[in-house]
């Protein structure tokens, strides 16, 4: 596979083009295609979660040296979120260029969106390997960081399970419940189906590899919710 626009786009020519292409195996594509020479992006992908998140807190911690702890690590969290991490690696085209199975491939829900955010940080430990955490902080500040700016005026470092807590309490006197309505797949590769309350009252449902990702997706849909009942 010619990765040369790939390269263009994520302003990197790689010394080593495997790292590149391995951080777009996915899991799928292998069961299918056994003999691929190249395993999938896992381990790319768990070295890049640390690499990503160990620039935008030296980052931050550098920029913002007024701000609290507790701030600073909502603000962190709210920049290397799936929905954020996906939606760059949309702007990058890396969907292009990921190598899934027949059915992966056609999934354009949510949980498209993990693969994407997955295969960001796969690309990110495969920049580390191959130009070192330099040039890792360099691609962040410029890829990721751009991002902050609209995080800090939306307040969108304010994760959608306490906003809706607050919603809920304010304008219905109620605490909300969640409640796992489905799980499946193999444990690497779990997901769950979460369903949040209002008394008896289904409010939203959300999904994803933990529960606690699948419950801020259910709350955030009840916020949604929410706001169109206004």
């Amino acid at each position: 596979m010619d990765l040369s626009k790939l390269e263009q786009s994520l302003g990197i020519v790689f010394k080593n083009k495997d790292l590149l292409q391995q951080a777009l195996v996915h899991r799928s594509y292998l069961n299918e295609n056994p003999s691929f020479s190249l395993p999938h992006n896992e381990r790319l992908e768990f070295l890049g979660d640390a690499v990503l998140e160990l620039a935008v807190t030296e980052y931050l911690y550098k920029t913002y040296p007024d701000r609290s702890e507790g701030e600073l690590t909502s603000w962190r969290a709210a920049l290397v979120n799936s929905q954020i991490l996906a939606k760059i690696a949309s702007e990058l085209e890396i969907g292009d260029f990921l190598l899934l199975s027949k059915g992966e491939s056609k999934d354009t829900g949510r949980g498209r969106q993990y693969i994407l955010a997955n295969a960001f940080e796969a690309v990110m430990g495969a920049v580390y390997l191959d130009r070192g955490y330099g040039a890792s902080k360099d691609f962040v500040e410029k890829i990721v960081l751009k991002e902050l700016p609209k995080i800090l005026e939306e307040k969108l470092y304010r994760d959608p399970k306490s906003l809706f807590q607050e919603e809920a309490q304010e304008k219905f006197g109620a605490t909300p419940t969640y409640e796992v309505l489905k799980e499946w797949g193999p444990d690497h590769a779990k997901q769950f189906l979460v369903g949040v309350y209002l008394d008896k009252e289904l409010m939203g449902q959300g999904q994803g590899p933990s529960k606690q990702i699948a419950q801020q997706n259910a709350a955030e849909e009840a916020l949604k919710r929410v706001e169109s009942r206004k």
